[in-house]
């Protein structure tokens, strides 16, 4: 494994190594977005006509094409959130053997996933890989996140987590851009690159010191803040209060469970329920069901063009996340960004209504516009917040627990949105669906306000100097 301390990173500023971590653990979310937007591209493909000649069918003979039904497409694409479901549920062991290590570890069964696509001669093979990458994916993702969250200072924290964001955006265009040219086998290789790349860019940068210190590795963790922060910089002091609070967590595992059962229980409740709202905010249909939704309201636009212009404005909303975060709060981006979605969503659901049965064409730049600003607010608000608060709202202690139940918890919800979309479509029409989701996400807007507590510029339970504990000790 590759040196970490090399002399061409020396002494840089502690931010500028920070944004190298970052980067080092970039081709993580880039691959869980090329991930994401494979799948709609790939349908197209899979699903194409058969060629005839002389009234005989060559799809069995012509590369890469492989018949699918409706219903296989559907399971392929809820399969992989079927499988991050199950990743979810093995994060917390999976982090007990550290994040790096793990990073390193998963970047080759996913890449095999992919591989595994690319000479698949039947749907089961497709099946099958596509709940193994999303497996993979889900781990990189909470991996990636506590990673950012764990080495990253207070007021960079927001920013550098919604970098996550954006190379996972920015994975999803490539899908996107290289579907309109190469057929589902090509864009799977394409998909089983990425992850060797992060195999070889993760080795230049160290475990995050709060695991390093937890496992007891103190020399491996001061050589982790001396680069994270510089070599120039005295970290004896961070250091020995990471060792003082990380003691004190354990020592209250064991002596205090009345405090930290709700240190545990508390963030599980409140990320999740955040994660509901994530999940049914309309942002999931709009993701999978992109096309076809988009071919039931334009009557000029192609869907294709609208999906490849919504998911730009989504890479481009990503940027400014991170920054609003760190300036507005995370409770006052939440709201404000809640509720533009819900009024966006409640005109694309009027304007449906108001059109039903016609297609002309003539006004399709309204629900456009309406579809955009949504977009827009969604990933500058719930979309990335709601991981960055799984990294921050969890003591380091039971961070590995709370993150994994969590996260298994949100792709549980994404499962069930996905899938009950077609069902509420059949029963409430589509503009009673977005009215729905409306209603979900002006909800969301009152939960935040209420219960979600702000975290901007708070540093990480583990670097405080918390002595609830010791407290009730030396009083008794």
């Amino acid at each position: 494994m590759m040196n970490f301390n090399c002399d061409c990173f020396r002494k840089r500023r502690p931010s500028i190594s920070q944004i190298l971590a970052v980067l080092g653990v970039a081709f993580g979310p880039f691959s869980v977005g090329l991930s994401k937007g494979y799948t709609s591209p790939a349908l197209a493909s899979m699903q194409a006509a058969p060629l005839t000649t002389n009234n005989t069918t060559t799809a069995s003979t012509t590369p890469g094409l492989l018949q699918i039904s409706d219903q296989e497409g559907s399971w392929i694409a809820s399969l992989s959130l079927l499988g991050a479901l199950f990743g979810g549920l093995l994060s917390s062991q999976v982090l007990k053997g550290g994040r790096k290590t793990w990073l390193l570890m998963l970047s080759l069964p996913f890449s095999g996933a992919w591989c595994l696509t690319v000479f698949a001669t039947s749907v089961r093979m497709i099946y099958f890989s596509a709940f193994l990458a999303g497996i993979c994916s889900a781990l990189i993702n909470i991996i990636s996140q506590i990673y950012i969250s764990e080495i990253s200072r207070p007021e960079l924290r927001g920013r550098l987590s919604a970098c996550l964001k954006i190379f996972s955006h920015v994975g999803m265009m490539v899908s996107f851009l290289l579907g309109a040219w190469l057929d589902w086998r090509q864009l799977a290789l394409v998909c089983a690159s990425a992850p060797l790349m992060l195999l070889v860019t993760i080795q230049y940068t160290p475990e995050t010191p709060s695991y390093l210190v937890y496992s007891g590795q103190l020399d491996r963790a001061a050589k982790s803040l001396i680069w994270l922060k510089g070599e120039d910089t005295d970290v004896s002091f961070e250091l020995e209060t990471l060792e003082t609070n990380i003691r004190l967590m354990k020592e209250q595992g064991t002596g205090c469970k009345s405090v930290i059962l709700p240190q545990l229980v508390k963030p599980v409740i409140l990320t999740s329920v955040l994660m509901f709202f994530n999940r049914f905010s309309g942002a999931m249909a709009f993701n999978f069901y992109a096309v076809n939704i988009f071919s039931q309201v334009f009557g000029d636009f192609n869907p294709h063009l609208v999906a490849v212009v919504t998911a730009s404005v989504q890479l481009v909303a990503s940027t400014a996340s991170g920054v609003l975060a760190d300036k507005m709060g995370r409770k006052p981006l939440l709201i404000s960004s809640g509720f533009i979605m819900a009024a966006t969503l409640t005109g694309f659901g009027l304007y449906i209504y108001l059109n039903r049965g016609t297609t002309t064409g003539a006004m399709d730049i309204l629900p456009l516009l309406l579809i955009l600003v949504f977009e827009c607010s969604c990933s500058v608000g719930i979309q990335p917040i709601s991981w960055l608060m799984v990294g921050e709202l969890f003591p380091l202690e039971y961070r590995a627990a709370g993150s994994s139940l969590t996260t298994s918890i949100s792709y549980a919800f994404a499962f069930f949105g996905v899938k009950t979309f077609v069902d509420l479509k059949e029963s409430l029409d589509l503009f009673g669906t977005f009215w729905t989701y409306a209603g979900i996400c002006a909800l969301g807007c009152v939960y935040s306000g209420i219960f979600l507590p702000e975290t901007r510029e708070k540093p990480l339970h583990e670097m405080e100097v918390r002595m609830e504990c010791l407290g009730s000790k030396e009083s008794a």
